[in-house]
């Protein structure tokens, strides 16, 4: 018996199409609007890394954070203002302020992540912590 697969989501996508068409490609919006740094991810053994592409993104205007465990990477990548004369030219590289944002999974080591940028990628580790750690409670004693 042979049976048909069906997209419950076929019309939906039809629909997208058309209400986006004529509007500008996503690559003229971001450029408008900042841009988004392409990002990976991958757990380790020890740790969790997340891999950020930062190119033209100086140290000093990137910040990682950690609230509510939730990791934030922020920053700016700034416009070189350039001259030319007697010519014309188009800037096409994409500037401006970036954020992402990760929620962190149970038994990591907040206290402990690093952030390391180098040659436009910023990596940032996040520690597990190991079984021995997290069971143990300390009890405050009054």
């Amino acid at each position: 018996m042979l049976l048909a697969t069906y997209d419950s989501f076929k019309e939906l996508k039809e629909l997208e199409k058309r209400m986006l068409k004529g509007f500008p490609s996503m690559s003229q919006e971001s450029a408008l609007m900042g841009f988004s740094p392409v990002v990976n991810t991958r757990e380790g053994e020890f740790a969790y890394h997340i891999e950020a592409d930062l190119p033209g993104v100086k140290k000093e205007d990137i910040s990682v954070e950690t609230k509510d465990n939730v990791l934030t990477i922020s920053g700016e990548r700034k416009h070189k203002d350039e001259v030319k004369k007697d010519d014309y030219y188009k800037l096409e590289s994409s500037y401006g302020k970036f954020v992402r944002s990760f929620t962190l999974p149970k038994g990591v080591d907040a206290e402990n992540i690093k952030a390391v940028c180098e040659n436009g990628v910023l990596e940032v580790t996040i520690p597990k912590l190991t079984k021995k750690d997290e069971d143990k409670k300390k009890i405050k004693v009054k």
